[in-house]
């Protein structure tokens, strides 16, 4: 080769190692740029509990059976693994689903850069399947930055971060496939989701969903098993009402408008003269609550409720399960055949109300306990429906529908799930003994 060919081909290897800078920055799209900023927020969570009764760890009965067999009842450690996202470096507060932490137990926090700390539970809601951690002795914490989930435009790229299958910080991208989708949380109430194609499979569990500017809009939290390509995540903006709460309190204030009401049948509907059996028919208002105020009355059908039609009075306790006391509520009722529209602020259930509630619609009283879980029947109202179902004074009630009571709060959260069922299912202990009884209305 002669000088000019070798010069040629040496200054033609030096273009292209000194274009390949330019060829990388090409790269950096604003996905890669937002998951850079991102990801030393996004955390690895992990709660270990010690699980007594002996059972096997694959959750299956036969296996139960003989792990009891062969182990006996002693206690075993148990793993949880999902994320989390820090919302407040100053103050290593993290934001995640309720259900990761749900099992109770010791949890443990690990950063990208490797970092461990312990955590304390600030507070937690299963209904809204939220839950905000403080990170002991924790300082010069990375953040993310908090997007508006009320801007945001179906067909817009999403990215989501997360330690699916404990693969940490894995990234996925798609687009927001849907708006204000209803769908079951793990708490059984409803509520209002973005919906992803962005891959989010089991450890995704409370990581970040993130607008193209890295900014956060949703909470990972649920994946249609069934089929590929569906996941869910709270809006950010719904969260920012559950994590003041739980900031405050450690839990979300249970809610009510202060009204009662049935299902519309077809004696309703025709003695109405409605054309479809949709709605709640309010069969009750009490003073000095926002029903009231709205000047609702017995007699009328809410048949709209936030925007959405309103299919029965299951529907109405299920969307009011998905509001906040910060929110507000738009109702649209039918009266005499015409349409009203109302907006109304929520009112705080207080235990005191709510105790006065169950006396009069249930028939019996109660009151915590000074040590164990549940409440204690203090009085059974004479000829009530408890008195029938024969509920005596000293009787211990654990459980109302699917609400365990351990606290005050659970014993609000069950009354207000279960005060417009025609029957409701308790667990009540009397003696050593455990029944689970029907209380029919």
């Amino acid at each position: 080769m002669n000088r000019t060919a070798s010069s040629f081909l040496f200054s033609l290897l030096v273009l292209c190692f000194a274009s390949t800078p330019a060829f990388a920055a090409d790269r950096r799209t604003p996905v890669v740029l937002a998951v850079e900023a991102v990801s030393p927020s996004v955390v690895n969570i992990t709660v270990t509990s010690t699980v007594q009764g002996g059972g096997s760890p694959f959750g299956d009965p036969f296996f139960d059976q003989f792990f009891k067999q062969y182990y006996g009842q002693q206690p075993r450690r148990s793993q949880s693994l999902g994320s989390g996202v820090i919302i407040d470096g100053k103050k290593a507060l993290v934001l995640t689903n309720a259900h990761v932490i749900a099992s109770g137990g010791d949890i443990a926090v690990r950063l990208k850069d490797g970092r461990e700390y312990k955590a304390d539970l600030v507070g937690s809601d299963a209904d809204f399947d939220l839950a905000v951690l403080k990170l002991a002795n924790a300082q010069d914490l990375p953040q993310v930055s908090m997007g508006d989930s009320e801007n945001i435009f179906i067909g817009e790229t999403v990215i989501a971060i997360g330690n699916p299958f404990g693969y940490s910080n894995t990234v996925t991208t798609g687009v927001v496939s849907a708006l204000n989708r209803p769908m079951k949380t793990n708490g059984g109430a409803y509520g209002s989701f973005i919906q992803t194609d962005a891959a989010i499979n089991p450890g995704n569990s409370g990581g970040p969903l993130l607008n193209i500017n890295g900014e956060l809009i949703g909470i990972n939290t649920a994946i249609q098993a069934r089929a590929e390509g569906i996941g869910f995540a709270i809006p950010i903006n719904k969260a920012k009402h559950v994590i003041a709460e739980l900031l405050d309190t450690g839990h979300v204030s249970p809610i009510w408008l202060g009204l009662f009401g049935q299902d519309v049948d077809q004696a309703a509907a025709r003695y109405f003269d409605l054309k479809n059996l949709n709605g709640m028919l309010v069969t009750e208002v009490y003073p000095d609550t926002p029903a009231a105020d709205a000047l609702l009355k017995p007699g009328d059908v809410i048949k709209s409720f936030n925007g959405r039609t309103l299919a029965n009075k299951t529907d109405y306790l299920t969307r009011l399960f998905s509001v906040t006391k910060a929110e507000s509520v738009s109702l649209v009722a039918l009266r005499d055949g015409h349409e009203i529209r109302l907006h109304l602020r929520p009112q705080v259930l207080d235990k005191g109300m709510a105790l006065k509630l169950v006396r009069n619609r249930w028939g019996f009283e109660l009151a915590d306990r000074e040590q164990g879980s549940g409440a204690e029947v203090t009085r059974v109202v004479p000829g009530s429906a408890a008195a029938k179902l024969g509920l005596q004074q000293g009787d211990i009630i654990h459980q109302i529908g699917n609400r365990s009571l351990r606290s005050g709060i659970d014993l609000l959260n069950a009354f207000l799930r279960n005060r417009m069922q025609k029957t409701v299912m308790m667990r009540v202990q009397r003696g050593r003994n455990l029944y689970t009884v029907r209380l029919t209305l």
